[in-house]
């Protein structure tokens, strides 16, 4: 970077901009932030200097020159408004977060600014930067560093009444209570987005979020039809938007429809107008799931687990749901092969079936304890040994009835004496 600077005119924004060097560029724009005068015109041209360096440094992937950057303009922030501050350094923290594998950095970034932005007392940032580096630590899953600091902020939020911002962070809430397995808050919080929500208008990206957080907490409580009417309402905002999180919504609606046994419908989504726009691995893997469904077939069913892991095992929400699709397969598949037997050896049956031995092994000893059939494994011949259903004996629940009622009638004979005796 050149010590002389560059008078912050239209012209010489314009110069670094037709620069066909990216470098050039930035050296450029630089020289032109060093320029000394603060008049109107000057701190106008400056802030759009700052918006176009930001961006070549993103495209250069200069994280670091991108934290500095917001260290040499403290002086700056000082001559424009707190408002247009806030703009460009929100703006500056959204350019690091674009570059991959930086989220390190983005926390160490959100930690100096809020450090920066309370000893200037500019409250208005603060909240907005600490609810960032909340979602960040969730993200690197720093859990308990995440809650303490939104537990502080929710705080002073409501008591600001700050409706907007009190919506993003009652919606964080919810995803870290979810992602802590804590149902019951992760609802409560998501009742005071939604509550907040209604009293404003509300974007329609962050209305999508509120729909697809909704759809993801119905869905773990295995309403996959309430779940698959807001990851439908979330869909349609995200598409009109063209955010990436659309496909995510597409997804997830998919996975309701094989979860309600309606995975015949999973080809007619995606061959529809909007499904056409999406297609993809992350399509490819819930049609490969859905066929899997369809023919009842666990080969098929780790076949696509196999070939779409990171759509599948590594999406904690889809792997979930699969997981107990995965059981409920394995267990029919099984009740289905040992039907016809008496006596049967397990190597047999999962020869059948096409599995490990030992995991064979393991499922039916489950399936016992869980009584959903009658047997018992002898381990030293390696055999299932199926037993009759056994009869209920009628006379039972039918003796247990008539000491019931007789316990009933001595409580009333009881009453009255006592009432005959007063």
């Amino acid at each position: 970077m050149s010590s002389s600077f560059i008078p912050a005119t239209t012209e010489s924004v314009a110069q670094a901009l037709e620069a066909k060097d990216p470098l050039e560029s930035i050296s450029i724009l630089y020289r032109i932030l060093e320029d000394p005068s603060s008049s109107s015109e000057a701190l106008r041209i400056k802030e759009q200097a700052i918006t176009n360096l930001s961006d070549l440094l993103r495209q250069e992937k200069k994280a670091e020159e991108l934290c500095n950057l917001l260290t040499q303009l403290r002086p700056f922030f000082s001559l424009i408004p707190k408002a247009k501050t806030a703009k460009i350094v929100r703006g500056i923290i959204d350019a690091v977060a674009k570059i991959p594998g930086t989220s390190d950095l983005q926390i160490s970034l959100c930690k100096e600014m809020v450090e920066w932005t309370r000893a200037e007392k500019r409250t208005f940032l603060r909240q907005r930067v600490e609810a960032r580096l909340a979602a960040l630590l969730m993200e690197n899953k720093e859990y308990t560093e995440a809650l303490s600091l939104l537990s502080n902020l929710i705080k002073e939020v409501r008591r600001l009444d700050d409706k907007l911002l009190l919506v993003d962070i009652d919606l964080l809430e919810s995803k870290l209570h979810f992602s802590l397995r804590n149902m019951p808050k992760a609802k409560a919080a998501l009742t005071a987005a939604r509550t907040a929500a209604n009293a404003i208008y509300v974007p329609p990206a962050q209305q999508g979020s509120i729909d697809l957080q909704s759809g993801i907490l119905h869905a773990e409580e295995k309403d996959y039809k309430t779940a698959y009417s807001y990851f439908f309402e979330a869909f349609e905002a995200f598409n009109a938007l063209e955010d990436p999180r659309a496909v995510f919504s597409l997804k997830y609606m998919l996975l309701c429809k094989i979860m309600v046994s309606q995975a015949d419908d999973v080809a007619g989504v995606i061959s529809s107008k909007a499904g056409l726009q999406y297609l993809g691995p992350e399509l490819d893997a819930m049609k490969a799931v859905a066929d899997a469904h369809s023919k009842r077939s666990l080969k098929f069913f780790e076949t696509a687990l196999r070939d779409y892991k990171a759509q599948l095992e590594e999406d904690p929400i889809v792997h979930r749901h699969l997981s107990s699709l995965y059981d409920t397969l394995l267990e029919q598949n099984l009740c289905r092969l040992i039907e016809p037997f008496v006596r049967v050896e397990i190597s047999h049956i999962a020869e059948l079936i096409e599995l490990p031995v030992d995991h064979v092994e393991k499922k039916l000893s489950q399936m016992i304890l869980d009584k959903k059939f009658a047997g018992t494994l002898d381990q030293g011949a390696g055999c299932l040994i199926i037993f009759d259903d056994p009869k209920v004996d009628a006379i039972f629940p039918a003796t247990l009835e008539t000491i019931s009622n007789i316990g009933k009638v001595v409580d009333s004979l009881y009453v009255r004496s006592a009432k005959i005796m007063a």
